[in-house]
This record gives C-alpha cells, sequence and structure tokens, in this order.
C-alpha cells in the first residue's frame, strides 16, 4: 500500500506524512513547482505547473489498494476507477456510492459560477477540520491493514 498525496493547496500534507510514518506506510507526495515542501520520510515528486500534472502523474502510478488524498474530485473518480481508496481533506471517504453526487454537485456549482460571477470565499480552516481527517485517515489504514 501506498498513500498519494495531491499536494498542490492540499493543507494535510504534514498530517498525512506523520500518520504514514507512523503506520510504516510509504507515502509519495505529488506537487508543482511552485509549492515548497521537504521531508525527509516522504517521497516528494515534483511536477510541471500546468494544469492536472500532478493528477496525470498519480493516476498514472496508484494502484488498487493504494490510498489517493485529494480535494480533486475528478481525480478522485480516476482513483476510484483504478480500485484506489480515496479521501479528501476533511476526511470524508469518496467511494463509488458517493461519487456520482459528488461530482453533479461540482458540475452545478461551476455553471452556477460561470452564469453569475459569484466566486466562493474559502472559509479559514479550523484545527476540527484537521482531526477529523487525521481520524479518517487512520480509519481508513486500519480497516484495509
Amino acid at each position: 500500500m501506498t498513500i498519494f498525496v495531491d499536494a498542490d493547496g492540499c493543507p494535510v500534507v504534514d498530517i498525512a506524512i506523520r500518520v504514514a510514518k507512523e503506520n510504516n506506510i510509504k507515502i509519495v507526495v505529488v506537487k508543482n513547482y511552485a509549492v515548497e515542501l521537504n521531508d525527509p520520510y516522504a517521497e516528494i515528486i515534483t511536477v510541471d505547473i500546468s494544469n492536472d500534472s500532478a493528477d496525470y502523474y498519480i493516476v498514472n502510478r496508484i494502484k488498487p489498494g493504494d490510498i489517493l488524498i485529494s480535494q480533486d474530485y475528478g481525480l478522485a473518480a480516476m482513483g476510484l476507477a483504478k480500485n484506489a481508496y480515496c479521501i479528501n481533506q476533511n476526511g470524508l471517504f469518496i467511494t463509488e456510492d458517493n461519487i456520482g453526487e459528488i461530482l453533479n454537485r461540482r458540475h452545478i456549482h461551476q455553471t452556477l459560477r460561470r452564469k453569475q460571477n459569484i466566486y466562493t470565499k474559502f472559509r479559514k480552516r479550523n484545527p476540527q477540520a484537521n482531526e477529523d481527517f487525521e481520524e479518517s485517515l487512520k480509519k481508513l489504514i486500519l480497516s484495509i491493514s
């Protein structure tokens, strides 16, 4: 088992690395060259800054039974197609049962933003979200080990 992290804009990279290290699991963090990241335990892969470079790198290497951490639901759908386990930065398990609804909701919101020129302001991430993510990741690792 390997954990893959889509690190571009991911607020839980450090938590994922720490949990992987605690469980002696290989972790591959994929980022573009604009993101500064160093860790002696994780394998850090730097890709081009162009759209979806990190996504393509991950999809071409992820295997059944691996874990994907991403807030990109399109990437999550591709990970599920390769029989990987997917979790987002808030600890939501992305599965075959909910990916269709998640992608549909994403499409509707993108369409509304384009038509109405409305853009969402993201709230500041709170410590509880980090705790929820960590608990979910540990639970996922335990369930598939």
